[in-house]
């Protein structure tokens, strides 16, 4: 048992899943939760729960002060940050380390480095490793952008030097449009990370996001466990995911060469425990190191799925000093696996959050299902928090078996009394784009564009839409005649077009 006790410094899915990690492995857990948190499931599955403080996440999921006091009220000697809130702050690490508590993640140095694009971005370079052309550093005012973007050459991408997710990101195709772009991310930036400073870099039109998922130990060994495809992105957020990529599986080279210059970013910052590097490929499949997220990642187990390997536990075992229990020749990849992010979100009102309390939930099971989730029925999902309540993952021996098999297990897949995107998922998924792995960056707002335009103006497309729901209403109708309950536009279509 490598340590007696884990803290788990976050909530949700994520504390779920490490939770169960820590159960198999027969360590103890210790949950923290706030006071909007009291019933969440992850509070109800550890072993122990602390609470630290009140519903805001500064007063309670981000407050250093207080996971460490969780951890020392209940002799933790690990603390799991999970990903989001913590996960990413040097700090924490710092204190761990002064504290005598074990962080399951890298050291302090190299999320520092990392953490900031900048810094990131020299070192990469400095270690040969290619990268999008942009600026080498924080740029200092409006003059200073404007002289990097015409360097570069528009399109450019404003970002913000620390953090990411997408916040204090924007798109400028013109000149005049640069300041009030530069004005927008360094208030968002600000307000996200604490930290106004922005770069920037080439806009690549529609590349794909390929990531690399890496393991080191502190005994200097580094493997990488191959690709996901991370394309499918929302406001600059991911919410699909597969393993493997599409475009990596019709070129097996591809893997080998990203994952050797992984591994050599990796070793640049000095890196332990479990990261990702992400990369953007153009058209010529040209991949350039994009950044490093120093944590556990939210699609992870699509990699476990086809890898075999329980990333988790890995986690663990490296943070308590031991070796990596795998090679890179022993990581063999088997299979297809893709995963939808489940939000408690509107998909016929903007994706706008949708709290509330869950009156039923029914969840998909057979074989190669697997739901990492954090709800339950009668809970009350908060407005206080990320909206995220699930994951869907599926597996199968081939891309489109998994198709297949995803589409069975969001037809499954039933919650009511909120709003969730589960609709826009069965949508998704009948795209000849998507079927045929023609994935990039702008898939799902072209996507969206053309369901808006069919939706605004174009009668063979309402006629079609129209007959479909109408034929899949009469075979959902209840056999007392009962009309069943109006859907959504995106879950007619969603529905009606697997009946085609």
């Amino acid at each position: 048992m490598p340590f007696r006790k884990i803290l788990i410094a976050n909530r949700g899915e994520i504390a779920v899943r490490v939770i169960r990690a820590c159960r198999e492995m027969d360590i103890p857990s210790v949950a923290v939760y706030s006071e909007v948190d009291r019933t969440a499931l992850h509070v109800r599955m550890a072993d122990e729960a602390v609470a630290i403080g009140p519903a805001p996440a500064f007063q309670s999921y981000l407050s250093i002060e207080r996971i460490l006091d969780a951890a020392r009220t209940s002799g933790a000697e690990a603390i799991h940050p999970g990903y989001g809130f913590l996960s990413e702050n040097a700090e924490l690490a710092r204190a761990c380390e002064e504290a005598r508590l074990a962080f399951i993640g890298p050291s302090a140095a190299s999320m520092v480095l990392m953490g900031s694009k900048t810094a990131a971005r020299r070192a990469m370079i400095a270690a040969g490793v290619p990268v999008v052309p942009g600026a080498d550093g924080a740029v200092a005012g409006a003059d200073e952008a404007r002289g990097e973007a015409g360097r570069i050459g528009y399109p450019v991408l404003v970002k913000a030097a620390a953090g990411g997710g997408g916040k204090g990101m924007r798109v400028v195709e013109r000149e005049a449009d640069l300041l009030a772009a530069l004005r927008e991310a360094a208030s968002e930036a600000e307000r996200a990370f604490g930290d106004p400073s922005l770069y920037i870099e080439k806009y690549l039109v529609t590349p794909r996001h390929v990531e690399i998922q890496v393991l080191g130990d502190r005994h200097g060994r580094v493997i990488h466990l191959g690709e996901r495809e991370c394309s499918l992105q929302r406001r600059h957020q991911k919410v699909v995911e597969e393993c493997p990529s599409p475009l990596v599986a019709a070129h097996p080279e591809m893997r080998r060469e990203m994952g050797e210059t992984a591994v050599r970013v990796a070793r640049a910052a000095g890196y332990y425990n479990a990261g990702t590097v992400e990369f953007l490929v153009d058209r010529d499949r040209r991949f350039y190191f994009l950044e490093m997220n120093t944590r556990l990642q939210v699609e992870h187990p699509v990699t476990e799925l086809v890898t075999g390997v329980d990333l988790v536990k890995e986690q663990i075992r490296i943070a308590a000093g031991e070796p990596l229990s795998l090679t890179q020749d022993q990581i063999d990849w088997r299979g297809a696996a893709i995963e939808c992010r489940v939000y408690a979100e509107d998909p016929d009102n903007n994706f706008f959050p949708s709290p509330g309390k869950i009156l039923t939930l029914d969840r998909p099971a057979g074989p190669g299902v697997r739901v990492d989730s954090g709800a339950y029925p009668g809970w009350t999902v908060p407005l206080e928090y990320d909206p995220l309540i699930a994951k869907l993952a599926v597996w199968a021996p081939t891309r489109p078996e998994a198709i297949a098999r995803l589409e069975r297990a969001l037809g499954e897949y039933h919650i009511t009394g909120i709003k969730t995107n589960l609709s826009f998922f069965r949508s998704i998924l009948v795209s000849a784009e998507f079927r045929e792995g023609r994935l990039d960056t702008g898939f799902i707002d072209r996507w969206m564009s053309r369901q808006a335009a069919a939706a605004d103006g174009d009668p063979e497309q309402e006629h079609a839409a129209a007959l479909a729901a109408a034929l899949y209403a009469l075979r959902s109708r209840p056999a007392n005649g009962a009309a069943p309950p109006a859907r959504s536009r995106w879950r007619s279509e969603g529905r009606s077009s697997l009946l085609r």
